[in-house]
């Protein structure tokens, strides 16, 4: 989140964060004001994403969970067409389990999975080094009711249309288990 400076009787003075940015008319939630690459290094921003349902996983090659790009695959194909957006972002923060290239993540989605929906480029979710948006998502202080460290890959954000987080599932959960399809249909339902 950015800061505004106010110009007040001559005195610059720095005002709180700003909860959502202006980006031409529209104002943009804080949970999608962020720049990231996708699996290609092109620019994405988040905010393009606005007025969707967005299901966000942190997903790797090589986890016991990896399967669930099959589920994550089927929900694009059953929502996409009702505004429903799923994100994969890889991470090889947990044992090692993305440690391909692009290329090679590109590769193993369609060849094992037939994944058409969008990947951003690999990021960690933890730690230091973590992505803003994953800082974001796993703070106390800008995500009270969804907080703490991602625990391992196929963790599951659902951002609503308004931008705002509101829900966040364990990674073991597969994407179409009842809670997450429940949650998914009831967000795509507000228009």
């Amino acid at each position: 989140m950015r800061s505004m400076l106010l110009l007040l009787s001559g005195v610059l003075i720095l005002a709180a964060p700003l909860a959502a940015e202006e980006k031409g008319d529209k104002k943009v939630p804080a949970a999608l004001d962020f720049k990231m690459k996708d699996i290609k290094g092109n620019d994405v921003d988040l905010s393009k994403y606005q007025g969707k349902v967005i299901l966000l996983v942190n997903v790797a090659s090589e986890c016991g969970n990896t399967k669930q790009y099959k589920q994550l695959q089927e929900l694009h194909d059953k929502y996409g067409k009702d505004g429903l957006v799923v994100l994969g972002v890889p991470c090889n923060d947990f044992g090692g389990q993305e440690p391909g290239t692009s290329e090679d993540i590109v590769k193993f989605c369609d060849k094992n999975y037939g994944v058409k929906f969008d990947l951003l480029g690999k990021v960690a979710v933890k730690g230091d080094n973590a992505a803003p948006l994953y800082k974001y998502l796993t703070s106390k202080e800008t995500n009270p009711k969804f907080s703490g460290p991602i625990t391992w890959n196929f963790a599951k954000f659902v951002i609503g249309r308004n931008g705002e987080v509101v829900g966040r599932f364990d990674p073991k959960l597969k994407p179409d288990a009842p809670e997450v399809v429940k949650l998914i249909e009831t967000e795509l339902a507000k228009k």
